[in-house]
């Protein structure tokens, strides 16, 4: 039911940005960032109950937990990159948007070298010599 929650918030500040941006356009552009941080809000409790779920199977198959921690920050920059790309797209900022998104792609980038090399590492370590 929380999502029927979230797209009637959302609907909603469409329908009331749709209204305020002819007479107030930077309102309209406020009314929207807030909304989406509310929604993000909305998410933190289900964001948390994923990620604990994802520490205990992996604390289960005996897999480095420095390496699922690794993941999960790099799925938060994803995120997080593509909610400040959007905010800059919606503010009629599209260059800004995707330099975000191009700063996002290099840290996923660089977190993801440790894990890269560990991959390769055992794939080396399978192949017979």
């Amino acid at each position: 039911m929380e999502i029927i929650q979230i797209v009637g918030l959302g609907l909603i500040a469409t329908f009331l940005a749709l209204v305020v941006k002819e007479q107030k356009p930077i309102f309209a552009f406020l009314l929207v960032v807030f909304v989406g941080a509310l929604i993000f809000l909305f998410l933190i409790e289900q964001i948390a109950r994923v990620i604990s779920m994802l520490e205990q199977i992996a604390q289960n198959a005996n897999i480095n937990q420095v390496h699922v921690q690794t993941i999960l920050k790099i799925i938060g920059i994803a995120y997080i990159t593509e909610f400040g790309a959007q905010i800059a797209k919606d503010a009629g900022q599209a260059a800004i948007g995707s330099k975000i998104e191009l700063a996002g792609k290099v840290l996923i980038l660089v977190m993801a070298i440790p894990i890269l090399t560990a991959v390769i590492e055992m794939v080396i370590s399978l192949i017979p010599q």
